[in-house]
């Protein structure tokens, strides 16, 4: 069995009009997410063998802001192709990776990161934690999956089971949606 962790982006700022998509930074509500994710991702208690990461700034400050209390989170990987990637080409890079390795955490983006648990998982009405992920996976989520295979090579359509799903909501309701005003 091996580990695979997903881990989406902070929330970014929108404020330049200007700036590239690649290029958009965190802004303070994302901040705090990412720090307070990066103690859950830790509290949880997986070794992460490798993090591999999209390369956007947004992403780069989320690990940054989760491992600024505790480096345990590991070395990074930066890899390009996860900035913007579809579930075929994360499933490319899951597959990849050297079987010494059991346990995996990417960093990235959406739809890519969602689509990937919808590709993995089976949507048979089993699991809770999979219909939760299709009503709304937001920014600095955190999900974890079992997949049933010993070689990374073997991950395909399926294999996997979510164990584990967080949002920074979950762990303080000031990060939740923000309530409309009448």
């Amino acid at each position: 069995m091996k580990i695979l962790g997903l881990f989406r982006h902070a929330k970014s700022d929108w404020d330049d009009p200007h700036a590239r998509d690649f290029d958009r930074p965190l802004n303070a509500r994302g901040r705090k997410g990412a720090k307070l994710m990066g103690r859950h991702i830790r509290d949880y208690g997986v070794h992460w063998d490798r993090v591999i990461a999209s390369p956007a700034l947004r992403s780069a400050e989320t690990i940054e802001r989760a491992s600024a209390d505790d480096p345990r989170l590991g070395e990074v990987t930066w890899d390009r192709r996860i900035y913007l990637a579809s579930p075929e080409t994360l499933c490319d890079l899951v597959r990849e990776q050297d079987d010494a390795l059991g346990n995996v955490l990417l960093v990235g983006h959406n739809p890519g990161l969602e689509e990937l648990i919808f590709t993995l998982v089976r949507d048979d009405g089993s699991s809770p934690l999979r219909d939760s992920i299709e009503a709304k996976f937001p920014t600095a989520t955190f999900a974890v999956l079992e997949l049933a295979v010993d070689r990374w090579r073997d991950v395909r359509e399926g294999c996997a089971r979510i164990v584990h799903v967080a949002r920074p909501r979950d762990l303080d309701p000031s990060l939740g949606p923000e309530l409309m005003r009448r």
